[in-house]
C-alpha cells in the first residue's frame, strides 16, 4: 500500500498509509470535532477524502468563513431533500450560498405558501436529526446524466451536458442525491441553526426568456445564538429597509409608466439635492469645474469609446434621421470632447471635470431593487485628465477627499480591492502592467490595505473599489476610481509638454458616492431614515401648543425659512403630544415647541429628534447652535 507524508498546520507532519481519510488524520494529529473540512494542498475536500500523494493538510472549522460557507451549501442540499420528500415531482436546479445565507431554485407548478415554508423547515430539522452520513461519488458525466434523467430532472441533465470535465461529483445523504462539486458537512446532525426567510421567482440561469423557477431563501449558522442575532439584525433591516422609510417619509414612488426609475417628492428632492450641493461644495475645495454634456450621442462615438463592444446590452437606442444614437450610460466619452476643443499645454493640467448629468442603463427587471439599483440615475462622476508624473499627486489627494466624504456620512469602515485586467480589455499588457502598478503604489503610499480582484477591471483600465460597511455591518460598494490610458488614445487627446513634443494625457475616472440614488438608498438604510440636520429634508417643526401661539409662531418660521433652513409650521389644534409624536415618526431633527412663556419671552424651546427638550434660547441663538451642528457635521467653518 505505501505511505505518504502529509504536513499539518504548525509545522507538523505525519506518516500515514496511502488511502487514509482525511478524518483519519485529523483524528491521529488529536483534532477535536468542530471540524468540517478541510484544504488539501489549498483545495477543500471532505473529510472523507482519501489521500494518496504526499501534500500538505490545513482543517476548515465549522464556525470560520470557509466552515460557514460549506455549512450553508450543506444546508442547501438538506432544503432541497425536505422539499422533495414532502412535494414529489418538484425538480431540483441549482442552490448555491449567497452571503448570509444559501438559497434553491425549484421547478414546480405553483409557488411555495408561507404555510409550505414551515413546513419545510419542520421536515428540514427532522432529516437533520437522523444524522445521515453525507457521502460523495465520482463517476463518469453519461453515468450521471442516465441517472438524472431517470429520476427525471431534466435542470440536471441540463447542467452535466454544459460540464466539460468527463468525471462529476455526485452527493447522497439518505435517499436523495444531488449533483455538486462540494465539499459538504460529513453528515446532516452538523446543521442545527437554520431559517428559511423567504421565497421569490427567478428565471432559469437569470435569463427571462426561460422558465420561471421558485427560489426559497434560508441562513445557517454554527450555532442557535448566532442564528437568533442574525435573524435580529434581519429585523432591524426590514425596519430600515428605503423602499419602505421612502414611502412612510414621503420621499420617493415608483411606477410602472417608468419602470426602475424613481419619482422623487418634494422632500425626497431636497436629500437629493442636498447630496449634490455638499459634492460641489467639495468640487471648489478641490480644484474641480462642473461640466454639462448632451444625453444623446451618435453610436460613432460609442463604437470609438469601446462602450458599444462591451456595454451594448446595457445602453438604449434610437434612430433619428437614419442616424442611430444611443443614450449614454456614463459621461466619460463626453468629457474627452471637451478636453479636444482647443489645443492643451501641460500648464492646463490636471484638469478635473465634474458631471452631475443623467445616465441611463438598461437592467433587468428581475435584478432592480428601489433606489439601489435603477435604470435611470445621476452620478458624482468626473474624470481628471493629468500627465503621466501626476498620477501619483492626484491619487493622494482622491484619497484624502475620498475619506472626508465617508466621515461626513459615518462610514466608519471600509475595505477596498484592486481590480485588474480582465478577460476582454483594450491595450497592451505592458499599459495594463503600468496601470495597475499606479493604483498599488498609491494604495500603499496611504498606508491603506488592499486585495487584490483579478480579472475585474473595467475594460479600459484597472480599477480601485471601495466598500463601506453601514449601522447594520452589511457592505456596500461606493467608490471607484479607475486609471485609463485607453480612452485618451482612442480619442487622440495630447497635450504640449515643456520640451515643445506632445505627450498623451492620462485619465482618471471616479466617483464617490457613485449613483445618487444607489447611494441615498443606502444612506436612508444606514441612519434608518434619521437623516443629518445639514440634510435632512424638513429640519425644524414648529409646534403651538394652542392657538393663542399662531401669530408667534409664523414669525419664527418665516424668520426660519429667510434664514435659509427648511422648517414647517404645525399650528394645527391637536394636542402637543400628538404633534411631537408625528415630528419624531417624520424624523425631523428639532421641533420647537411654542407655548404662552415663549411668546412672553420671545424664545422657542427646542426638542430634539432623540426626545431631549433643550433650555428655551432666542431664535437667532437657536440657529447659531444649529450653523455650528452643520459645520461641525460637513467640517466647515460655520457661516
Amino acid at each position: 500500500m505505501g505511505k505518504v507524508r502529509v504536513e499539518l498546520p504548525g509545522g507538523k507532519s505525519v506518516e500515514v498509509d496511502r488511502g487514509a481519510l482525511v478524518r483519519e488524520v485529523a483524528a491521529r494529529a488529536g483534532i477535536d470535532g468542530d471540524i468540517v473540512a478541510a484544504k488539501l494542498d489549498g483545495a477543500a475536500v471532505d473529510l472523507s477524502r482519501a489521500i494518496e500523494r504526499d501534500c500538505a493538510l490545513e482543517w476548515i472549522r465549522l464556525d470560520s468563513e470557509d466552515g460557514i460557507d460549506i455549512l450553508r451549501h450543506s444546508t442547501a442540499h438538506l432544503m432541497a431533500q425536505a422539499v422533495q420528500s414532502l412535494y414529489p415531482g418538484t425538480q431540483v436546479t441549482i442552490g448555491p450560498t449567497i452571503e448570509h445565507g444559501f438559497y434553491y431554485d425549484f421547478k414546480r407548478d405553483k409557488p411555495f405558501s408561507p404555510e409550505e415554508l414551515e413546513k419545510i423547515e419542520a421536515r428540514m430539522h427532522e432529516i437533520a436529526g437522523k444524522d445521515l452520513k453525507v457521502t460523495r461519488e465520482e463517476m463518469p458525466r453519461s453515468a450521471a446524466i442516465d441517472i438524472f434523467r431517470r429520476m427525471g430532472e431534466d435542470y440536471k441533465v441540463e447542467i452535466l451536458k454544459d460540464i466539460p470535465e468527463e468525471t462529476v461529483s455526485l452527493y447522497r445523504q439518505g435517499d436523495w442525491v444531488d449533483l455538486c462539486r462540494g465539499p459538504h458537512v460529513p453528515s446532516t446532525g452538523v446543521i442545527k441553526a437554520f431559517k428559511l426567510t423567504g421565497v421569490a421567482g427567478a428565471y432559469w440561469r437569470g435569463d427571462e426568456k426561460n422558465e420561471m423557477l421558485q427560489r426559497i431563501y434560508g441562513t445557517s449558522w454554527p450555532t442557535e445564538s448566532a442564528l437568533k442575532d442574525y435573524l435580529k439584525l434581519l429585523e432591524e433591516a426590514k425596519n430600515r429597509d428605503h423602499r419602505r422609510l421612502g414611502k412612510e417619509l414621503d420621499l420617493f414612488s415608483f411606477h410602472p409608466v417608468a419602470p426602475a426609475s424613481p419619482f422623487f417628492h418634494p422632500k425626497g428632492a431636497a436629500v437629493y439635492n442636498g447630496l449634490i450641493t455638499y459634492m460641489r461644495r467639495l468640487y471648489a475645495r478641490y480644484g474641480y469645474q462642473e461640466v454639462i454634456t448632451p444625453q444623446i450621442f451618435d453610436v460613432e462615438l460609442w463604437h470609438r469609446s469601446g462602450h458599444y463592444d462591451h456595454f451594448r446590452d446595457s445602453m438604449y437606442f434610437s434612430r433619428i434621421e437614419d442616424r442611430e444614437f444611443g443614450v449614454k450610460p456614463m459621461n466619460c466619452p463626453g468629457h474627452t470632447y471637451i478636453y479636444a476643443s482647443k489645443k492643451r499645454s501641460y500648464r492646463d493640467l490636471p484638469l478635473r471635470y465634474a458631471d452631475f448629468g443623467r445616465l441611463h442603463r438598461y437592467e433587468k427587471s428581475g435584478v432592480t431593487a428601489g433606489l439601489t439599483r435603477v435604470r435611470s440615475f445621476s452620478q458624482d462622476d468626473a474624470h481628471i485628465f493629468c500627465a503621466p508624473d501626476q498620477i501619483e499627486a492626484e491619487m493622494t489627494t482622491l484619497l484624502k477627499m475620498l475619506r472626508e466624504v465617508y466621515r461626513t456620512f459615518e462610514f466608519n469602515e471600509m475595505q477596498v480591492k484592486l481590480s485588474t485586467r480582465p478577460e476582454k480589455y483594450l491595450g497592451s499588457l505592458d499599459v495594463w502592467a503600468h496601470a495597475e502598478d499606479a493604483l498599488a503604489q498609491s494604495l500603499k503610499r496611504e498606508g491603506i490595505e488592499y486585495k487584490l480582484n483579478p480579472g475585474d477591471g473595467a475594460f479600459y483600465g484597472p480599477k480601485i473599489d471601495f466598500e463601506v460597511f453601514d449601522a447594520l455591518r452589511r457592505g456596500w460598494q461606493l467608490a471607484t476610481i479607475q486609471l485609463d490610458f485607453q480612452m485618451p488614445e482612442r480619442f487622440g487627446l495630447m497635450y504640449v509638454a515643456p520640451d515643445g513634443a506632445e505627450h498623451r494625457p492620462v485619465m482618471i475616472h471616479r466617483a464617490l458616492l457613485g449613483s445618487i440614488e444607489r447611494f441615498m438608498g443606502i444612506l436612508i438604510e444606514h441612519c434608518a431614515g434619521a437623516f443629518p440636520l445639514w440634510l435632512a429634508p424638513v429640519q425644524v417643526k414648529i409646534l403651538t401648543v394652542t392657538d393663542a401661539q399662531k401669530d408667534y409662531a409664523r414669525g419664527v418660521h418665516e424668520e426660519l425659512i429667510a434664514a435659509g433652513w427648511r422648517a414647517e409650521l404645525d399650528e394645527r389644534n391637536e394636542k402637543l403630544g400628538y404633534k411631537i409624536r408625528e415630528a419624531q415618526l417624520e424624523k425631523v431633527p428639532y421641533a420647537l415647541v411654542i407655548g404662552d412663556r415663549e411668546v412672553k419671552e420671545s424664545t422657542v424651546a427646542p426638542r430634539r429628534r432623540g426626545g431631549e427638550n433643550l433650555k428655551a434660547a432666542p431664535v437667532k441663538e437657536f440657529m447659531e447652535m444649529l450653523r455650528t451642528e452643520v459645520a461641525q457635521a460637513t467640517h466647515e467653518r460655520p457661516a
